[in-house]
């Protein structure tokens, strides 16, 4: 029996690059995103795929419409067994540029864009008791980082709900993992103007991401140095840790 597979963010980036490899495997993948071209696109590109992909366009700051997409996704291809919850934007802003505007723009799509999704097939995880939610999270989450207040924290706060609830995920068979990407070359990323340490191609991130899925991990991170450096950051105390973030806004 063929394993199914819903990716949201799936037009570019990271989203389409796991849809694809997971097609590449062998499973049905249902996609959504906004842009349908880019899900048409996607289709096209899988077509001579072991598995295959079908496209589910879909906002899902759009509570309404994630509801109608999960049930068109199990009524055409069958129970969900795993969800990758990707969909996030990322605007980079300092304190000049702070403002709830800014800040709520991506708090709305990181974090409840995502919880929308996960609360919906959660429930229909926990009625079949079984099944793999994953949460594309970020590096950003381990540590504030200058100029992305708003993106680390809407991805620290995705980390601290899969944190807190894994655990209690366990006793209904229901796996949950949560990825901590570096720097990887997305549209999103073409447009930083900093440099960008251990950058990654999109097809390696997305190997290992479904390599990850397919032990079974929690934690899904990389690239190992950067990783490495991230960590080392978490347990600065803040008078190191300022003194080298001051440095980095100032360049």
């Amino acid at each position: 029996m063929t394993a199914i597979a819903w990716v949201t963010g799936a037009g570019k980036g990271i989203g389409r690059q796991v849809a694809l490899e997971l097609a590449r495997e062998g499973w049905l993948v249902a996609v959504s995103a906004r842009t349908i071209s880019d899900l048409s696109s996607l289709v096209k590109e899988a077509h001579s795929f072991k598995g295959r992909i079908k496209e589910y366009p879909a906002d899902v700051t759009d509570e309404k419409r994630v509801k109608e997409t999960l049930y068109a996704i199990e009524n055409d291809l069958g129970a969900i067994d795993l969800a990758i919850l990707n969909a996030g934007t990322y605007l980079r802003f300092g304190v000049a540029e702070f403002s709830v505007k800014s800040f709520s723009k991506q708090w709305d799509i990181n974090v409840m864009g995502t919880v929308t999704c996960f609360v919906h097939i959660l429930k229909k995880m926990k009625d079949r008791k079984t099944g793999h939610i994953v949460v594309v999270s970020s590096l950003s989450a381990y540590r504030g980082l200058p100029l992305a207040s708003a993106y680390g924290a809407s991805k620290a706060a995705l980390t601290n709900m899969c944190e807190a609830l894994k655990p209690e995920l366990e006793d209904f068979n229901i796996n949950l993992s949560v990825v901590h990407p570096g720097f990887v070359r997305t549209p999103l990323t073409g447009h930083n103007e900093f440099p960008m340490p251990f950058l990654m191609e999109v097809d390696d991130a997305a190997r290992q991401i479904v390599k990850g899925i397919g032990r079974g991990q929690f934690e899904i991170t990389f690239p190992i140095p950067f990783v490495l450096i991230m960590k080392v950051f978490r347990w600065l105390p803040y008078s190191i840790y300022f003194a080298i973030t001051r440095r980095l806004i100032r360049k």
